[in-house]
């Protein structure tokens, strides 16, 4: 059975919240730890960032199970069919990259023969034999749709603060903490 709310359950709120810093930690590690020496604070990065992959990866699967039982609200009354529109299609992409790039992260990892030790507590496991050739080719395909995810965020954000200081609606509200929906 699934439930409708006015605004976002508290567990959606979390998991939403959590993702966001997971994904706002591994875009910048990222940056650094390609432009740091080979060495033990480059190796410390690469840990870092493949932690916050499996981060995301688990908690977007969280969410999706969410979302099947506790749907989110509607959108905002007064939306043009073209905001309905791009605000849907934005959701669904933002799901695809926070499943796709940690699935090829996690992928071209196994395939370079690199350890993912998850925040030093433990080792999640390869899912592919060492092949170099095929590694190069899904950290690049992973790099590439990392930079789409940031845009895509950049969008998302933006969307979000058009709502609260243009539009003055609930739509950024409703995902805050301790927000209530104003009676009906």
């Amino acid at each position: 059975m699934t439930t409708v709310q006015a605004g976002y359950s508290g567990p959606a709120k979390l998991v939403h919240w959590l993702t966001a810093l997971a994904v706002l930690a591994a875009i910048p590690l990222a940056l650094a730890m390609v432009r740091a020496d080979p060495g033990p604070l480059q190796n410390s990065l690469y840990d870092l960032h493949r932690s916050f992959g499996v981060a995301v990866l688990v908690l977007t699967a969280a969410r999706v199970v969410l979302r099947m039982f506790l749907r989110p609200p509607p959108l905002v009354e007064g939306l043009p069919a073209w905001q309905r529109a791009a605000a849907r299609a934005s959701h669904h992409l933002l799901y695809v990259l926070l499943v796709a790039i940690p699935l090829l992260g996690w992928a071209g990892t196994s395939a370079f023969g690199a350890p993912i030790t998850v925040f030093g507590m433990f080792e999640w496991p390869p899912f592919m034999d060492k092949n170099q050739e095929l590694a190069e080719t899904l950290l690049a395909l992973h790099r590439w749709l990392g930079f789409a995810l940031a845009g895509l965020l950049v969008l998302h954000v933006g969307a979000a603060l058009h709502h609260h200081l243009v539009r003055r609606d609930e739509t950024l509200r409703r995902m805050l903490p301790g927000y209530r929906a104003p009676p009906h």
